[in-house]
């Protein structure tokens, strides 16, 4: 089950976190995975290191340029999991425009570049699997959070509204939608244990979870057995969102 022998995955945002453990775990199933991350082709290639076959391709999604030439370097790809994201900390009236602008067209505008780019593919294949990672604030009002969370709901919608629009092609794209995990985001937040000893008194499952409590949901969604779920989500969080 889950085998992804001859498939190719772009994973955004890649050299850490949720990211890495879901390109580490496409990679073990048998998938060709290109590791992508924004700051440098270095941290790529340190993640690639970890990750038997795959191959660093640095591009800056806010820049449509960087898209094209990754998409030069890649080709067409079975498998295009959307990860990358910025995330700003602030009241909701204290945004900066640029602060604005990134979050949408990273969290947003690429991730509908991206797809608009990888679908020509997996249309002439016959065969696709794309899959977003949103939030569970998407669901939750954090006060600092809000440009973040309208990011992520607006992500959500774009799946569901592509979804019967590529299912007759073969393709299917579904939404992830992690709750409080801890990556290197979070490192800072949860070394506090007061703050962490509240979070997890909201969390139903108890405790704070990882990236690998979410790669195998998105593995599903990536293969062959998850061949009848499009235009879906699933709500990795411990009970948070509820």
């Amino acid at each position: 089950m889950f085998d992804l022998t001859s498939k190719t995955a772009l994973v955004t945002g890649a050299t850490q976190g949720i990211g890495f453990e879901i390109a580490r775990l496409l990679a073990e199933r048998g998938a060709k995975v290109f590791i992508n991350g924004a700051t440098s082709l270095e941290k790529c290639e340190e993640a690639c290191k970890k990750i038997p076959n795959s191959e660093p391709v640095s591009a800056n999604l806010l820049i449509e340029e960087d898209i094209d030439k990754m998409y030069e370097q890649t080709k067409d790809a079975d498998i295009l999991v959307l990860n990358a994201s910025v995330q700003y900390k602030k009241e909701w009236n204290e945004f900066t425009d640029e602060e604005y602008d990134i979050q949408m067209n990273c969290n947003l505008k690429s991730s509908y570049l991206l797809i608009k780019k990888y679908a020509e593919g997996m249309k002439a294949k016959g065969w696709g699997r794309i899959v977003t990672i949103g939030s569970v604030n998407q669901y939750n009002q954090h006060p600092q959070l809000s440009l973040y969370a309208i990011t992520k709901a607006a992500q959500k919608k774009m799946t569901e509204n592509f979804a019967p629009l590529l299912a007759p092609y073969g393709i299917t794209i579904n939404n992830v939608a992690p709750g409080a995990i801890a990556t290197p985001r979070n490192e800072e937040a949860l070394s506090d244990s007061d703050f962490k000893k509240l979070l997890e008194s909201k969390i139903p499952c108890g405790y704070v979870g990882e990236p690998k409590d979410i790669a195998p949901s998105v593995l599903l969604l990536c293969s062959d057995e998850g061949r009848y779920i499009t235009g879906a989500e699933i709500k990795i969080d411990g009970g948070l969102s509820l």
